[in-house]
This record gives C-alpha cells, structure tokens and sequence, in this order.
C-alpha cells in the first residue's frame, strides 16, 4: 500500500483515549436492570417449609430497561491520498480561555508523556504544548479536555513532520487521589516504523543547471524524511542556482510517494530554471522618471560587477544593498528583466530594473557622552544628505560641553565617482580648556576616504587628507614657567597632510565578538610659531586590537596601541599636538589625558612617545553585559615607545545593548595613584571601549 504526499506533516487524526473512555461511561450509566437469572426445572417433588407452602403472588411486570446509548463512531480523519501539510502549517490552536470567575476555583492537573523522549522530540513538544503553556491550571475540567486535544494533534503532526507517517497519539484525562482535585493528563505516543528516502529525483532541467541543483539538494537515501530538513534543502536549490547564471529559478511542488511495506518515500522536486544569463544595462521606471532619487549614471558607480559577467543573484543584492546605505531612499528594490538578447553561446542579457522611492533627506542628530577630565559633551548635527545631487550633504554640528565647546560646518560628497569613496571639506572653530592645554583654533580640513560606516563595514579602509590650523594655545617653558602656575599663550600655524590605513576582519563596527582590526596612522606637519621659526616633524600612530569569543556570552577582548612624534623637541609642538594618555578610550582608571609627565604646576604636558595596552572579558545576559577590565599606558618625553614606567587602570564596566550598539559605563581607578590623578573614573559613551 502506498500514498502520494505533497506536503510534510499528516492532518492529524482526533485523540483516540479520551472518547474513548467517555463513550465507556456512558454505556455504563444507561443500564437501569438487571436481568432474571432462570430456576432449573425438575420433575421431582420440592417441599416447602410451612410458611412458603401457600400461594405465591404474581411477580410486578417489569419496566422495559432503557436504550443503550451506542458508543461514539471514530471515523480517521486522515487518508493516505490527503496531501499533507507543510511544516510551517503546525499550529498550535489558543486554548479555551480561563473563567473569569472569582468562585470556581482553578482546576490543576499534571502532565505525563510517554513515546517522545525516546526519539527526542519530548523538549519540542514541550516548548509547543498548550497544557505547559496554561501553567498548569484551568478554570474547568473541560479547558483541560480542550487543552489535551490540542497537544495530541499538535504531537501528531510533530511526529509526521519527523518521517513517523503512522504516528498515533492519545491523551487519557483522569483524577489522580487525593482531595485537592488534580487531574492526570496521560499523553502517549506511538510513533511506529520511521520513514526513509528512497530514490531522489530533480526533473525540468537541463544537464548543467540539474548538476548544480543536485549538489544544493544535499539529500542522501536512506536519510529520514524531516521537514526541516528537505524545506531547507529546497530553499537551497532556489538559492544556487540564481547565484550561478540562472536568474529565472522557480523550485516547484515536491511529491513524496510513500511505500507503507519498506518504509521509503520516492522524493520528486520540479525546478525550473529558464534560460542562462549575463548581466545587462541598470533601468529606471519609464514612468517614473521624476520620482527617481538617483539617475542611471550614478546608479552605474554602485556595481562590483562588469556588463557582460555571468549573472550572481549575491551581486543584485549588493547594489540593493548599497542603494540602502545611501540613506536617501525610503524603498528600493533591484529585479532581473530578461531582454531576448541571446548570444551565440545561448545566454540572454538580463538588465536590472531599479526602483525607488524617496525617503527624507534632512536628519537631526544628538549624542551625550562624560568622562573624568573631560567633563559633559552634549553635541547635535542638522544634515541635508542631497543638498547637491547625487548624494552631497551638508552638516552644521555644535558641541557644547564642560571644557569644549566648537562649531563645524562640512560638505561631504559620498560615492564620488566610485563606489564607497567620499570626498569631505569642513571648517570648525572650537574652544578647548583641559587640564593638559587650553586653546582657541581655527581649522580648515579636506580628505578623500575609503571608511566604514555600522552600515557598511569594509575590510580595507583609507584616508588621504590635509590640515591648516591656526591656534592660540597655552605654553609651557620650562626655564621661565618653574615657579608660575599660569602658563603663557602662544599663536600655532599648522599644516599637515594625515593619512590612513586599515584592516579589519572583526565582525562588527561598534560590537565585535570575534576577528581583529590594525589601524596605522601618519602625520607630517610643519608648524610656524609667532614668535620664532618654521618646525617640522611626523606623528605616527600604530593600533591593533582582537577579539575572541571564548563562549556565546563571553568575549575576550584585548588592544595595543604606540605612537611617536619625530623631528622636533617636546616642548617645540604645539600642546594640542603632542601624545596623551587616559580617558574612556585610552587607559582607564585615569581622567582625560593625565596620565604621563608633569609640569611644576601639576598639570599634564603631554609627551612624544606613547604606549598602550587594554583588557578586557565582556560577559553579555540578555540585553545587559557586565565587563571588567585592566588597562595600561606610558607617555615619555622622547619619540621611542618604551614599556618602563607603564601605569595600570582598573575597573569594571556595564552595557546596555540595543539595536545600534551598546551603552556602555565604566568605572575605574588608578593603581599606585599619584597626586593629581583621579581617584575614580567614570566614562559614559556609545560602543566598546575598542
């Protein structure tokens, strides 16, 4: 006997026990008389005893005994030709809600299963089951009845859906002793003979496409028949094959034909795949022309492939993806058009139809942050992302904090004739009163970069740029300035041409979890001083950091970092230019810049080398993480990096995780504090630490 499925899982069939027993009950309680039992006859002589000797009254007819109530008709439901449902159909129906009144007191009862542990699927029936889900109370005997048949059809179909087509489930429902009243759910379950694939077999396509399909499939006779397991080897067939040349890939039915005497199913999947393409032209809408954020032309930078290449459904979603990152659109969407465009090897040109809808383009921004040292920093930006078409933006930004306060205006050009680049020019003005220097700038900046955003994290990143700063800025001399505690100004010009690059193969921007990121950095600068001549000299700046997650919930972290600052004296660069260590996001346990040599008035004086190490274990529960940590740090006077005389910070931190990154506060403290270093320190930010 055999039966043809097209889906995975049986219809279940209704609970067997439970009727069962109440059919039992009511045929028992319809009896209303026994019947006479018959006197043996013989012909021999009886006597009675004198006072049964007389006449004996005639017997009362009898009262016709009632009808017996015939049990209740169980009819299967089920019928091996019925096509099955798919797996995502197993529901679980809402059980009978509980009474709502205050004088019924709840019902308990205690669920037993017996027949899914040994095949385990007893921890899935669990998480399913809508007798664990009522709490194991009811408001009547019948929500419990209600909440028993639930489950029964529920298993049944879970155990269809794992290749036990001949399952059957009952549930007995019966009060267990005692005076509370708690009732006995008794689910049993037979799972019989478990169903196995035969022969497998892809039909509608042609030899190479079929190659391609059979090797996604992944399904092996002899295999048990799980639905999960063949969805997913179905899905991704549909996968592949776009991702090879064929964009018109349609997976079709399956058909499973069952053998009850083997217990095998011959499993059939129709795909079809059309025609192989290559990649054609980028379209816009005709008809929407004017509604278009971006024309062809600049739609054209985005692709990471060439006219003619073979069709990746991965490349289309890519540009899709990139058309996203722009944050201009409020919908978009990338779609193969097959053209008829055949060439002589049989592949048809596809072009890609674009669509998009404008979102707004206007954004308002703002971020709070504090740290010992550098006090509270409120900042806000306004941006019109497409102020000058395609994708030109302009920023207006505000700090207004404790010991900073700046405005900056920017233009920013992004996807500048390549895809990811942005051309960037701004200017700022910023007045600044830390511990280390105080100073009013003025600056003017440009680069052209290669950066990742949350968005769009890349591997390899770069920057060209220049700098021209003009400063008026607190000086220490170290032969006038022993005894006076106020420091004199001097007016810095500045011209310097920052470049970077990086790597990185962590994970995430703003919350790795595993990989590493270097980063190198490098400066040369030439600076005019008002009162004496032209100095010249480099800043380099090295930092690596890594990430290994040593448990799904916890991530060791760590990070170096060294500098140095060649070609000029200390005391001969600017204040705002030299090295400085301590801060959120350099050795913690010390406020913003503290850490390294100091003057007579006690007041930090930066140095020309520096030398950096952190940390730290991020336990994550939740949307909440615990971190501690230990940071370490030198800055010395001369330009080589040194571990002698390191200062260590340590602390411990919480997150807070949401959607964009995490929240993050740490606190911390100075070993072998020195005076004027903070004795605690607190920094409040957005995203680790590094």
């Amino acid at each position: 006997m055999s039966g043809v499925f097209h889906g995975l899982a049986a219809r279940p069939q209704r609970p067997f026990g439970f009727s069962c027993a109440l059919a039992l009950a009511l045929m028992a309680s319809a009896v209303h008389a026994q019947p006479v039992p018959e006197v043996a006859q013989t012909d021999a002589e009886v006597d009675l005893p004198p006072d049964l000797a007389g006449e004996v009254p005639p017997l009362a007819p009898l009262e016709p005994a009632a009808p017996l109530t015939p049990p209740e008709t169980i009819v299967p439901e089920a019928e091996l030709a019925t096509p099955l449902a798919p797996l995502d159909s197993v529901t679980v129906p809402e059980a009978l809600a509980a009474t709502n009144d205050p004088d019924l007191p709840d019902v308990r009862y205690r669920l037993e299963t017996t027949g899914l542990e040994e095949i385990g699927l007893e921890g899935r029936f669990r998480d399913l089951s809508a007798l664990l889900e009522g709490g194991r109370k009811a408001g009547s005997a019948a929500q419990v009845g209600a909440r028993a048949d639930v489950d029964v059809e529920m298993a049944e179909n879970l155990l269809r859906s794992q290749g036990y087509y001949d399952a059957e489930v009952s549930a007995v429902v019966g009060p267990l002793p005692g005076e509370d009243g708690e009732l006995l759910i008794a689910l049993t379950a037979t799972p019989g003979k478990r169903y196995t694939l035969g022969d497998i077999d892809i039909t509608g396509l042609e030899p190479e496409p079929l190659a391609i399909a059979r090797n996604a499939l992944d399904l092996a006779p002899g295999a048990p028949i799980v639905a999960d397991v063949i969805e997913a080897a179905e899905a991704n067939v549909s996968l592949r094959l776009p991702e090879q040349g064929w964009p018109g890939t349609r997976v079709g039915a399956r058909d499973i034909v069952l053998d009850d005497v083997d217990f095998t199913g011959v499993y059939t999947l129709a795909v079809g795949a059309g025609r192989k393409g290559r990649f054609g032209r980028i379209r816009l809408p005709g008809d929407a022309e004017a509604d278009n954020v971006f024309d062809v032309e600049h739609i054209e930078i985005l692709p990471r492939f060439e006219v003619g290449e073979i069709f990746d459904s991965r490349r289309v979603d890519d540009l899709r993806q990139a058309l996203i990152a722009t944050n201009l659109l409020q919908t978009v969407s990338v779609e193969p058009v097959a053209t008829g465009e055949i060439d002589a090897e049989g592949i048809e040109a596809v072009d890609l139809l674009v669509r998009q809808s404008r979102g707004p383009a206007r954004n308002l921004a703002a971020n709070a942050g504090y740290g010992t040292g550098e006090g509270v920093r409120l900042s806000g930006s306004w941006t019109h992302r497409n102020l000058f078409p395609p994708e030109g933006a302009v920023t207006g930004a505000v700090v207004a904090g404790t010991n900073e306060q700046s405005l900056r205006g920017q233009f920013l050009r992004s996807n500048a004739g390549q895809r990811d680049r942005a051309f960037q020019i701004g200017a700022s003005v910023a007045r600044q009163r830390f511990q280390a220097f105080s100073a009013e700038t003025i600056q003017l900046n440009t680069n052209l970069s290669r950066v990742s955003t949350p968005i769009w994290q890349k591997r390899w990143t770069w920057s060209l740029g220049g700098e021209l700063i003009a400063s008026r800025e607190s000086v220490f001399d170290p032969e006038r300035d022993t005894e006076v505690l106020d420091r004199d100004r001097g007016t810095f010009f500045i011209a310097a041409l920052p470049t970077q690059l990086g790597y990185d193969r962590s994970n995430s921007l703003l919350d790795p979890t595993r990989g590493f990121r270097i980063t190198v950095r490098a400066s040369p600068e030439a600076q005019k001083r008002a009162s004496a001549g032209f100095d010249s000299y480099g800043r380099l700046l090295l930092e690596g950091s890594a990430y290994f997650p040593v448990m799904e919930s916890l991530v060791l972290a760590g990070r170096a970092r060294v500098g140095s600052i060649m070609g000029a004296a200390r005391d001969e660069i600017a204040p705002s230019r030299r090295l400085y260590a301590g801060g959120g996001g350099s050795v913690r346990g010390f406020g913003f810049q503290e850490l390294g040599p100091r003057g007579p008035d006690n007041r930090p004086l930066g140095g020309r080398s520096l030398t950096e190490f952190a940390f730290e274990a991020r336990y994550r529960f939740g949307d909440f993480g615990v971190v501690p940590f230990i940071d370490a740090g030198r800055v010395g006077e001369d330009s080589t990096p040194s571990l002698s005389g390191m200062r260590y910070g340590v602390g411990i931190g919480a997150r807070y995780y949401t959607n964009f990154g995490p929240m993050r506060i740490d606190v911390g403290t100075p070993l072998n504090r020195q005076p004027g270093e903070s004795r605690v320190a607190l920094y409040i930010s957005i995203g680790q630490a590094f």
